[in-house]
This record gives C-alpha cells, structure tokens and sequence, in this order.
C-alpha cells in the first residue's frame, strides 16, 4: 500500500476543507508548485489533486496550477487529478499535460455514459471518484447526497473498466477523527478492482489498520490534513503503508 499526500486546490492556495464545505477551508500554502516538489521530496509515490473550485463549478478552475504541478514533476511521479471534469476533452486535455489518471466523481454518477466513453477511450487512466456518508454516494463537491448505494455503483462501473475506485468517507474527511476501516474493507471486499481509501485518516494507527485491508484490495490511501498538521511524519508513514 502506498500514501498518497492531496493538494486540494482553491483559488490557486493549497487548502484543506471540513467535510467538504468550501467556507470552512484553511489555506496551508500559496505555491501549490513548491508544495508538489515538498511532498516528492519526502518519496512520495503519487500525487492527488483535486480542484475545488471545478468541482463546485463544473468545469476546471485551477487548471494552470495543476500544469505547473505536473509539467514540475509529472515524470517522476505519477498524478492523479479530479474535480469538475464533465467530458471527454477535459480527460484528453489533463493527460495530453502529462496527467497519468483522471478521477471523474459526480459526472460518473450523473452521467454514466460518460464513464463508459471515457473508460473506453482512455483504457488505464480513469479513476471513478465515489464520496459517501452512511453508505450513499454524495456528488456536486458533496453538497448532495443521492439514493444511490456506493457498493452499487462501484460494481457497476467496475465493469465499465475503471482503473480503480477512490472512496471517501466524507463525514470523517477533513476532521482528523480516523478513517471509515468498516465501510472500506466492506468496498473493497465487493470489488475485483483496486480501492484508495480516503478521510479521516489521522494517525499512523490509521496507517496500519489501512495497511491490513491490502489483502482486500485497498492499495493506497490520500491523506491530507494530518499531514499538513504533522499529525504524523510523512516519511516515517509511507514507509509503515509499504512495508509495515
């Protein structure tokens, strides 16, 4: 299992947000690009970025700092990018930059088709981005929560030939009070492809327990505000999420 730091961007600021509300983000840097270089620096494997405004808006906001990020370090480490991404030139435009994996969250869920066509263009390069609280799929930046189970829909596009799923507690996420291990190995156990668990994780116990779900198909966790907080060592965590 790998550790995936996040650099959520809002206004062009490196941000964290509580539970998804973007009046309640705290700003960690102004130089998304420096941040990038920080978090290679310290082995990062990958890179996930998502772009807040975009996911609020619809449509890529912060587009010009994630080609910073990626042009900077895109070689060296992989990046996996979502956050307003509604069609099919928007995935073709992030990995023409050098992006090596497009998250499509609510568009996967309102427009499924779209996922198909993107799958089938771009084989081995979509990520499916599903959010939920108590077990429901939340979409448009998490400010709706929809009837659709997220064990349902992961199936679902699992056959579409998603890469991969991330899940995200989004109750837990930004507030430090420990991932959902519950719900994710539940996910992860339904599924034949690889699950990246996020929210919550606030601790390198959270770390461990993660790291025991890899037999069930979890392959990576993103953590974000913990370790802009120093809630725990990066460095030291990675290597607990690799080798225990």
């Amino acid at each position: 299992m790998i550790l995936i730091p996040a650099i959520d961007l809002k206004d062009g600021q490196c941000v964290r947000l509580r539970q998804g509300l973007m009046e309640d983000a705290t700003v960690f840097s102004d130089d998304p690009l420096a941040m990038g270089r920080h978090w290679q620096d310290l082995g990062a494997e990958r890179l996930h970025l998502v772009d807040l405004n975009g996911a609020f808006e619809g449509k890529p906001e912060n587009e010009l700092a994630i080609g910073k990020i990626v042009e900077a370090i895109g070689e060296n480490v992989p990046v996996q990018v979502g956050g307003g991404i509604r069609d099919l030139p928007t995935v073709e435009r992030y990995l023409d930059r050098g992006v090596t994996f497009v998250i499509i969250g609510t568009a996967a869920v309102r427009k499924p088709e779209f996922l198909k066509e993107a799958c089938s263009a771009f084989p081995g390069h979509i990520i499916v981005g599903l959010d939920g609280k108590e077990g429901k799929v939340a979409v448009d930046g998490w400010a709706k929560v929809t009837e659709d189970r997220v064990i349902d829909l992961a199936q679902k596009f699992q056959d579409y030939g998603v890469e991969g799923v991330i899940y995200t507690d989004i109750g837990r996420d930004g507030m430090m009070t420990g991932a959902n291990i519950e719900s994710t190995q539940e996910l992860a156990s339904a599924l034949d492809i690889p699950v990246i668990a996020s929210g919550g994780i606030s601790s390198i116990d959270d770390i461990r327990r993660l790291r025991e779900l890899e037999k069930h198909g979890v392959t990576a966790a993103i953590t974000g505000r913990a370790i802009y907080e120093s809630a725990f060592d990066f460095k030291e965590a990675n290597q607990i999420a690799k080798c225990g």
